[in-house]
């Protein structure tokens, strides 16, 4: 799988902007101004130095309770992370500023699927190459679109934000899970396990594909904080579950996501 990484400017009128049609006149979809499906929208980003016909890995990000698509779009370690990674980033934008993860058939769910089909029609996709990820809220959108989509997502990269109920049942996962939660988040509480295991925040995965939770082996590693991460690669269903928890509280751990991007991209090209 090609993963172009180049430098270049950020043009921020987007040369490689798309059209939509809409009362016979064209309407340019980027940056701060929405792609519409009706009345519901999403916003997307290109990587830098993208030449417009090189296909692309995508990155569906869930924006927090309150926000919008904007916010991840224009983030430092969320749209910066993906534009200089060579990862295309859709940021959909949920109802009331928040999403529908509650339960199964969620409204969002739905509503996910087709933006991935509208986006399909203007840009150059990777096939087998969708990550999903979502901060806080979002994040357990993620996991919702997840457990509804299964193997379609390669990826699900949550941050700060899980299913309250680990006892939820999916009928499969996603290809990979990797989970970065805080110790001492007190938003969306860390789902510390019933005897207070620090692998609380991925029972439910783990559950899924058949991995032994004590089998996981640890090692450290650091941005500008230290996490701690818990990876299982034996489970019986061949997919890998990773989890890194840091010491802080509710917020995206500064460098975070490009490093899962680094190491998820370089896993692929090789």
């Amino acid at each position: 799988m090609k993963h172009p990484l180049r430098n270049g400017m950020f043009a921020l009128s987007f040369i490689f902007a798309l059209s939509t049609t809409a009362n016979s006149e064209e309407e340019v979809c980027s940056l701060e101004k929405p792609c519409f499906i009706g009345e519901r929208s999403y916003h997307v980003l290109p990587p830098d130095g993208w030449d417009g016909k090189t296909k692309l890995p995508v990155l569906m990000h869930f924006h927090g309770w309150g926000r919008q698509g904007p916010v991840p779009i224009n983030h430092k370690h969320i749209g910066d992370a993906t534009r200089k990674s060579g990862v295309l980033l859709i940021a959909p934008n949920g109802l009331g500023k928040s999403w529908d993860f509650w339960k199964p058939g969620s409204r969002d769910t739905e509503f996910a699927h087709k933006v991935l089909d509208d986006v399909a029609k203007k840009y150059p996709i990777e096939q087998g190459s969708l990550m999903v990820s979502g901060y806080s809220w979002g994040s357990s959108m993620a996991w919702r679109f997840a457990c509804e989509a299964g193997e379609k997502v390669s990826v699900l990269l949550g941050i700060s934000g899980t299913f309250y109920d680990q006892s939820e049942e999916c009928k499969t996962g996603p290809v990979e899970v990797r989970h970065v939660h805080g110790l001492k988040d007190t938003v969306m509480d860390f789902p510390f396990g019933p005897n207070g295991e620090e692998t609380g925040p991925v029972r439910l995965w783990l559950r899924i594909n058949k991995c032994v939770e004590k089998s996981a082996k640890t090692e450290s590693w650091q941005t500008s904080q230290t996490f701690k991460r818990y990876e299982w690669s034996a489970c019986k269903s061949g997919k890998n579950v990773k989890l890194d928890v840091h010491n802080g509280g509710h917020w995206i751990a500064k460098g975070w996501l490009k490093q899962q991007l680094v190491e998820i991209l370089s896993d692929e090209a090789s």
